[in-house]
């Protein structure tokens, strides 16, 4: 079967995912080119990326490294573009077919969002976006006719299990959770926790804020909001189970009792490649399951006092709104001050949720608010941490 080029612009192609869409880009026999990359400081990191795929454009989100940048090290196909300007331009010129929403955290709202609002297809890693502005985005997408397709391995095995039924005859979707580094620590164990414990995952081989979050489970958390809004799901129907050799990457159980699981190592190349291939599958160059190997699958409940975030995880998808802006903020900035010494690994759910108990709910805010409560959250960190 013979399949038309796709162009494909990454956003954030210096961190993981980026690099791993750059793999299945090199292996995919040109089924896929590179028309533009973006970078926030690392441009000397993608321009040695230009000499093996040569896009068109180059994006520099940050205007001073952007602009302190030598450009006579760019090949003469490539142009330099500067900050969220750059960005716009790149994702909504017509010859990108696929946008690759991978800057983590939310600063990749915008780019997502300007993505959708061009009627792109988006294979999404930012889960942020969805925490953050999930019903607005979802109805942007429908309004635009743009294609949202999840690249997060949880939400692409819901994804790929879901072709096996209709949306009215799932039970529950089951969101797996390796445990991260913690998930046999005590109590007290969680109290004393440190930062290179907290990176040490077992696992996955992810950014350092990411790990973290793996750590807390708050990942699992903002999932459990992503995968309300992406399926369209109410959260009595999404769950969490603990599966530590991270290979059955998430469930789907249908109304007759069948449940149907997507298995594979973890390797992101996967999820990745079936975005962009979508609805098609082609060889690809992620690692394999080999079953003539003995396999053990472990599955546990998990310990949602131990975790806490799980539980502020569905609170927060139940309640919609501004809620989830709140949350992702007030992690962000909590991660950071215990990254950099400033804050307990148990206390970072502990002053999400005060910060997310005082906060002003809005039901139905627009986007410039989601923006503005962004921010507000951050500050009302620094205030917990200072005191």
């Amino acid at each position: 079967m013979t399949f038309a080029s796709r162009n494909l612009a990454i956003l954030g192609a210096s961190g993981s995912i980026g690099r791993s869409t750059l793999d299945v880009v090199a292996a995919s026999e040109g089924r896929f080119q590179i028309f533009g990359l973006t970078a926030h400081r690392q441009l000397e990191e993608i321009v040695q990326q230009t000499r093996c795929f040569v896009p068109q454009i180059i994006v520099g989100t940050d205007p001073d490294a952007a602009a302190a940048f030598d450009t006579s090290t760019l090949h003469k196909q490539t142009k330099l573009l500067k900050g969220a300007e750059g960005i716009q331009e790149l994702v909504t010129d017509p010859q990108v077919d696929i946008v690759v929403a991978a800057i983590v955290g939310s600063a990749g709202l915008t780019g997502t969002w300007q993505a959708v609002d061009a009627g792109k297809t988006v294979a999404l890693a930012n889960k942020e976006s969805l925490v953050m502005g999930g019903p607005l985005l979802m109805d942007l997408a429908a309004d635009k006719g743009a294609t949202i397709l999840p690249i997060d391995s949880e939400h692409s095995a819901v994804f790929q299990a879901l072709q096996a039924g209709r949306q009215s005859e799932v039970q529950r979707i089951i969101l797996t959770a390796s445990g991260g580094p913690f998930r046999n620590f005590s109590q007290d164990d969680l109290e004393k926790a440190t930062v290179a414990q907290a990176l040490n995952h077992p696992t996955w081989k992810m950014g350092p804020k990411i790990t973290v979050d793996s750590a807390t489970m708050m990942n699992k958390a903002l999932e459990i909001i992503e995968a309300r809004w992406l399926f369209d799901l109410p959260t009595d129907k999404i769950e969490v189970v603990i599966h530590p050799q991270s290979i059955v990457h998430s469930l789907v159980e249908f109304i007759d009792g069948s449940i149907v699981a997507q298995l594979s190592p973890p390797d992101m190349r996967l999820p990745i490649q079936y975005a962009l291939s979508y609805p098609n599958r082609t060889q690809g160059s992620a690692d394999r399951l080999d079953l003539r190997q003995s396999l053990q699958l472990d599955f546990h409940p998990p310990d949602l006092d131990r975790f806490p975030a799980l539980s502020l995880g569905l609170e927060v998808a139940q309640a919609g709104g501004t809620a989830g802006a709140v949350l992702n903020a007030a992690n962000e900035s909590a991660v950071n001050y215990f990254l950099d010494g400033k804050l307990r690994f148990t206390e970072i759910v502990s002053a999400c949720r005060d910060v997310l108990e005082k906060h002003t709910f809005d039901a139905n805010p627009s986007l410039e608010a989601l923006l503005k409560i962004d921010a507000w959250a951050r500050e009302e960190i620094t205030k917990w941490v200072s005191t």
